[in-house]
């Protein structure tokens, strides 16, 4: 946090790197996200403002697939996303971000959007996504805008990961929202 790539929309990609190079590039965010570990990285949060993430979720709990709807996401990158509500409904659950390491807060995100965005073959591409897939989706891709998730957490919920594992890491957020009044 902090740095002015996190805080500024993105650059649309427009071929700014040759194809080794962009290759090299989503080879790099991916390490950077295993190593984290994350399931998403976003261009900016390594400092270059193009609209380029990398997505990847392989976490597995049969009790937080079905509260969150947490289902495995194969890799994919995004270039130049945009992503809209597939419906009005809306989720609440803990999130964190490699940009804010060592927090979690409650973010309101929609159940379920459509992503536009280029492949890194360059084909224009439209899929929906639910549940947490839906969540990463939209944290990704607001990065691009120059959005991070504190932007639009609940404050009340706000709290160290420690304090998160401590006291409300339950797959539901009921006992986080009566314990801390949001």
């Amino acid at each position: 946090m902090g740095h002015p790539a996190l805080r500024q929309p993105a650059l649309p990609y427009d071929g700014q790197l040759d194809d080794g190079e962009l290759a090299a590039f989503i080879s790099l965010m991916r390490r950077v996200m295993h190593a984290a570990p994350g399931v998403g990285l976003a261009a900016p949060q390594l400092g270059i403002p193009l609209q380029v993430a990398v997505l990847e979720d392989t976490f597995e709990d049969p009790e937080l697939t079905d509260l969150r709807e947490r289902l495995p996401l194969a890799f994919f990158t995004i270039i130049n996303p945009a992503y809209q509500p597939a419906g009005p409904e809306t989720v609440e659950f803990y999130e964190g971000c490699l940009s804010f390491n060592g927090y979690q807060g409650v973010v309101p995100r929609f159940r379920s959007v459509s992503l536009q965005y280029t492949d890194t073959g360059g084909a224009s591409v439209e899929r929906t996504f639910q549940g947490w897939q839906a969540r990463i989706v939209q944290h990704e891709t607001d990065h691009l805008g120059g959005t991070v998730y504190v932007d639009k957490v609940l404050t009340r919920s706000l709290c160290s990961n420690a304090e998160y594992l401590r006291r409300w890491a339950s797959p539901s957020i009921d006992e986080a929202r009566r314990g801390l009044g949001f």
